[in-house]
């Protein structure tokens, strides 16, 4: 009897493995389970919905613009790529749209992108706002958007007392050469 108990309490390797395994398959099942769940959990951000935001912004200038832009901010840093992505391709208005949505994001992450449109974007009015945006993030309290902002700001001092700037010629930019290729006017009036 005391063998017997002896023998319940410690199996055997054989009756081990069988044991092991049949808890070893259900732990892995589960595991892999949970990492599939926490995988997607992860994604998010969906590049797609960006795209679909952004797009509201360069194509209209409506009471749909604000919406799209508090949807936009809600990505946060990721949506800052596709912004920069679509500065390129888009109208004047539509530049100072993702502007604000930049401004409304608040990341330092932004602050290369709103740099590099305070001096070479070829539309004086986009480069104001730019400049403004990183004025307000200088002056703020935020210890690590303050400085980058504020080293922005001297390096866009700097570029412009050296003469580096937008490509134009007088203050309508290339003759018959338009500002930005492909970018229509966007939708809308501009009433919100």
């Amino acid at each position: 009897m005391r063998r017997r108990l002896l023998t319940a309490a410690v199996p055997s390797p054989r009756e081990a493995a069988t044991w092991d395994r049949g808890l070893g398959r259900g732990t892995r099942v589960a595991a892999a389970f949970l990492f599939l769940a926490a995988a997607s959990a992860c994604q998010e951000v969906n590049h797609r919905d960006i795209g679909d935001e952004i797009n509201i912004l360069v194509r209209r200038n409506d009471a749909l613009v604000g919406p799209a832009t508090e949807r936009l901010a809600r990505y946060k840093r990721h949506a800052i790529p596709q912004i920069e992505t679509a500065m390129h391709t888009s109208a004047p208005i539509g530049r100072l749209h993702l502007i604000a949505a930049l401004e409304r994001i608040g990341d330092d992450e932004a602050v290369p992108v709103l740099r590099h449109l305070a001096v070479f974007d070829i539309t004086a009015e986009v480069r104001e706002a730019a400049e403004r945006v990183l004025s307000r993030w200088a002056a703020s309290s935020d210890k690590k958007m303050a400085p980058r902002a504020r080293a922005a700001l001297d390096e866009i001092a700097r570029k412009r007392a050296a003469g580096i700037g937008p490509l134009q010629f007088g203050d309508g930019g290339i003759p018959g050469v338009p500002s930005t290729v492909g970018a229509p006017a966007p939708i809308g009036d501009g009433k919100r």
